[in-house]
């Protein structure tokens, strides 16, 4: 895994035999979005998909320019409803973007995640996790990472009632055993 930091959002590279973008940052960011790739030693050809954990705009700025130079959106089926959320708001702001083309996408449900990871060759399993957003997923990788984006750390959940879609996301989250918990604006979180 390789963490690219090019703006406000932390955006992951899952390799396999086929990497996986988790995240981009704002739409704009392309140049800065390239020369993190230069700076790793990674070529755009490199990645075949990208994967947002939900489709607020500072996490699925990118994928539309990814999309047009060959990279493929893997999208949920939970996410579907979502993809265009954040159209009206990079419009408003002017900024450079490029809509998303949902029929391009790899359409997937989190019971078939696993499988078709493993057809990339990425060991682990997508499951939604709404207590951020409707459309927010995690992807848990067997080697024990865990990429969450915005779901709360887990300790916030002790300011929570006691039944909360927060606290029922962590406990299918740590029934896989994550190691270590991957967070788009916090640094990482070692659950060892």
């Amino acid at each position: 895994m390789i963490k690219l930091r090019y703006g406000n959002t932390n955006t992951f590279l899952v390799q396999g035999s086929c990497g996986l973008l988790v995240d981009t940052d704002f739409a704009g960011t392309l140049p800065a979005f390239y020369k993190a790739l230069k700076q790793n030693g990674i070529r755009l050809s490199n990645i075949g998909y990208v994967l947002a954990t939900h489709f607020h705009p500072d996490h699925m700025g990118l994928i539309g320019d990814l999309m047009q130079r060959g990279v493929r959106l893997l999208l949920m089926d939970a996410q579907k409803d979502f993809v265009h959320f954040s159209d009206h708001i990079f419009e408003r702001d002017r900024l450079p973007f490029t809509p998303i083309k949902e029929s391009e996408a790899a359409v997937i449900s989190c019971r078939e995640s696993r499988s078709f990871l493993s057809g990339i060759g990425v060991q682990g399993e997508i499951i939604h996790t709404p207590s951020h957003s409707s459309d927010s997923i995690s992807l848990i990788l067997d080697g024990g990472d865990c990429f969450v984006g915005d779901l709360d750390p887990f300790d916030y959940i002790a300011g929570y009632d006691e039944n909360t879609a927060l606290k029922r996301d962590w406990e299918r989250i740590r029934a896989f055993h994550p190691r270590t918990i991957y967070f788009a604006h916090r640094p990482a979180l070692s659950l060892e």
